[in-house]
């Protein structure tokens, strides 16, 4: 009688223990997308982000979306409270300064943040969030703003050259390089692997601080580049919070890439949890074919 009772005891409590992990492992990280403007067609795009983030079974996705380019930005305050991670999509008019200090205070404490490529483009005259996203380009940036990271026989290096800050060639296939094996974004991940057409961000500046280098792309003259090994997936620190900023994904094309999207979700899920658990993907491209999706 005693062993059946105790068998029935330790049944329990595993049973107990089971439903709980199950209960973890099931809750999932709430997203914000922000979009409503943008140099690129965002109402195509947000919906692709959306879907590969929900796809992934990690995240539920809200989207806020600012008034458009010429209106009053007064009412735009969302709730970054809220959310685990905050994913951009906008490139625009500056924030009402209470949204900038509301965003700031949000990353600072330990919100994630996520920059998806024209991202980097906007407010080049917010401090802060240029320390965010650590380079930036066009919207006038230039030295002053801060060097170049170009990666260099295997080191990462910071250009002081003068210049403008932002620019790219013509849109082309190219192959993304893991500069760091060891992150969580990148475990498991091809050395190498080719990416569908987009454009290959190159000239990127800024301060750069507390900034990662995950992966970088070759930017070859024959297609207008710089003859540069170029950052495009990238880490950095601000205060207490984690960013993940990825200069992929100008277009519905660039975006349906199997490996855009791995490593989209990946680096979301890092930026909110300092963790990933999602497995390597079967179709992720590798270094020879790439892999779209639709």
């Amino acid at each position: 009688m005693r062993r059946r009772t105790w068998l029935l005891c330790v049944w329990s409590l595993g049973l107990v223990l089971t439903l709980t992990g199950m209960g973890e492992g099931a809750e999932k990280l709430k997203a914000l997308i922000v979009d409503g403007q943008n140099n690129h067609k965002w109402q195509q795009t947000t919906p692709i982000i959306k879907k590969s983030l929900e796809d992934s079974g990690r995240f539920t996705v809200d989207v806020v979306t600012a008034p458009p380019k010429g209106s009053d930005l007064s009412s735009f305050k969302p709730t970054f409270a809220d959310y685990d991670v905050v994913v951009s999509n906008y490139n625009g008019a500056p924030w009402p300064e209470e949204t900038q200090e509301a965003f700031e205070d949000y990353v600072k404490g330990g919100g994630g943040f996520v920059s998806v490529h024209a991202a980097n483009n906007s407010f080049p005259k917010w401090p802060e969030y240029n320390e965010m996203i650590a380079l930036g380009g066009w919207g006038g940036r230039t030295e002053k703003d801060g060097p170049y990271i170009r990666y260099r026989e295997g080191k990462v290096v910071r250009d002081n050259s003068a210049g403008r800050g932002g620019s790219h060639g013509a849109r082309h296939e190219f192959v993304v390089e893991t500069r760091d094996a060891d992150h969580p974004i990148m475990k498991g991940l091809p050395t190498a692997w080719r990416h569908t057409p987009d454009e290959l961000y190159d000239r990127l500046r800024g301060p750069a601080k507390n900034l990662s280098v995950l992966a970088t792309a070759y930017s070859d003259p024959k297609t207008g580049g710089t003859g540069e090994h170029e950052p495009i997936l990238m880490t950095i620190d601000y205060g207490k919070g984690r960013v993940f900023h990825t200069t992929l994904g100008h277009d519905t094309k660039s975006m349906n890439c199997a490996g855009f999207q791995s490593t989209l979700n990946r680096g979301t899920e890092w930026a909110a949890t300092g963790k990933v658990t999602q497995k390597v993907p079967k179709d992720f491209p590798g270094s020879e074919k790439t892999s779209p999706r639709s």
